[in-house]
Parts: structure tokens; sequence; C-alpha cells
């Protein structure tokens, strides 16, 4: 019967109890810098999803007004509620109102309008110093277009 050599035991022995903190330390190390990952990119898909719809329904409540103060009150009244829904702060919302090509006056009967909404995700777990918080943002924006109705009135 063959014996193990005496260095092979000794190595074997050293080894004992190190699967548990490999599987620790391999577990941490692996495991936070994934869920940070998913955290960031939910709050990154959420801003990203809460800008498109509020470019996609301002452009329609614009097109679809009859005049300037209906399509502002329109735009105000969708922004707050797109905020609380997809709990974006309402004042980083960016909005820029457009029209396509040369109209005399925007938005004009008839003409197509684009509305641009931009925001910027701050980053998780940044804390604010030095401007940190505001330098590690990732910027998001939507655009969509409507053409506007013919029974839009000027004044």
């Amino acid at each position: 019967m063959l014996r193990p050599r005496a260095s092979t035991e000794r190595f074997a022995e050293d080894e004992r109890g190190s699967a548990a903190l490999e599987f620790i330390v391999g577990g941490v190390v692996l495991l936070v810098p994934i869920v940070y990952l998913v955290v960031t990119l939910g709050l990154i898909q959420s801003h990203a999803l809460g800008v498109e719809a509020a470019s996609r329904h301002v452009a329609r409540a614009v097109a679809s007004a009859e005049s300037a103060e209906d399509a502002d009150d329109r735009a105000a009244t969708i922004l707050d509620a797109l905020a609380r829904e997809y709990d974006i702060p309402r004042d980083s919302l960016a909005v820029d109102v457009s029209c396509v090509g040369t109209a005399a006056s925007c938005p004009a009967a008839g003409a197509i309008v684009r509305v641009t909404v931009a925001s910027s995700v701050p980053l998780p777990l940044v804390p604010p110093v030095l401007g940190l918080d505001q330098a590690a943002r990732v910027g998001v924006e939507s655009s969509s277009v409507q053409k506007v109705s013919r029974y839009w009135r000027d004044g």
C-alpha cells in the first residue's frame, strides 16, 4: 500500500478551513459589484423610460392643444405626473419645444413640433464630497415629434 508523502500531508493540513473563507471573500468581491451594477442600471432605465414617456406625451399634448396657454398647462400637468410616477426630480427635467422646418411661429397649425426632454441620473452611493455627486451622473435624453392640430389657434 502506498503511503502519501509527508509533504503532501502537510499541504493538505494547511488547506483545511480555507474553503469557507474563500467562499466568503470571493462572494463579497463578486456579489457587491454585481448588486451595485443591477441597482444602477435599474435607476438609469427608470429615468430613460420616464424621459421617453415625457417627451412622447408632451409632444402629443402640445400637438393636440388649441392654444399656447392650453399647451403650456397640459405640458406642465404631464411633466408633474410623470416626474412623480418615475421618481424623477421635476427640476432636473429640461424640456425643449421646437418646430421642424420653417414655421413662421412655433407651434402653428399643421407644423411639426419636436419635444426633447433631458435629465441626468445620479449614481447611487456617491458622496457629495468635492462635487463628486454632480460629476457622477448619467445623462438621458429623448425626442418626439408630432404634427400640430389644424385647430390650433395663435392667440
